[in-house]
């Protein structure tokens, strides 16, 4: 069974379509965010969730830390999962719960080093997916560095948790095989593997990705 993948950053509905059509799973939506690429409006985010595609999912990115904060943007994004960039509270998850029933939870964990392991037990009873990115929390970097971490932590964490892990960080086509066989993970997230240097969607090259994944 191939990877889930989610491509993320998307700018517009013509983006969201192209990954559709070439059997994209997700789409991440870049919400309220203090830096890094692909910011959206709450508006445009709205606009490419209800027109995407019956078996794509879009996932709202969100750097908001309370359950009010995050219930508002998931509203205002009319999506039904979200991805917290943030080592948030755990209590926000469970008051997300309880407030949004029907929307999927993506918790980051940001692998600076191997504590990124000590998190699995903090959030696993209370996400529906973990997301190993290549953030520094502590320098204000939530995601988006298209820098590659140490998979061998990856791999370490995906053997240890309880729930489906995806990967992402410095992704692309020449590393992906790399990246399955070492890691292991049940989904892919990338974002400036398939853009150009003008930031749009590079369909080449997401042609290239999905190839990649096919083969291995």
């Amino acid at each position: 069974m191939r990877p889930r993948i989610k491509i993320c950053c998307m700018a517009s509905v013509e983006e969201a379509r192209i990954c559709a059509e070439m059997g994209v799973d997700l789409v991440g939506l870049v919400g309220p965010m203090p830096s890094g690429a692909g910011i959206i409006t709450a508006e445009k985010c709205r606009e490419i969730s209800e027109s995407a595609a019956a078996w794509i999912t879009p996932v709202l990115l969100t750097s908001s830390e309370t359950a009010e904060a995050i219930h508002s943007d998931v509203e205002d994004a009319s999506v039904r999962a979200v991805q917290l960039v943030r080592h948030v509270d755990p209590g926000v998850h469970r008051a997300l719960a309880m407030s949004l029933p029907q929307v999927r939870r993506f918790q980051v964990i940001h692998v600076e080093d191997g504590s990124a392991l000590d998190l699995i037990d903090v959030y696993a009873g209370l996400a529906d997916a973990f997301l190993l990115d290549s953030g520094k929390p502590s320098s204000h970097e939530l995601g988006g560095t298209g820098r590659v971490h140490d998979w061998e932590i990856s791999a370490e964490f995906v053997r240890r948790s309880p729930l489906p892990v995806f990967l992402a960080g410095g992704l692309k086509p020449e590393n992906v095989a790399k990246a399955m066989n070492t890691v292991k993970p049940f989904g892919l997230d990338l974002c400036s593997g398939v853009r150009t240097p003008e930031d749009r969607l590079d369909p080449v090259k997401l042609r290239a990705f999905m190839d990649a994944v096919a083969a291995i």
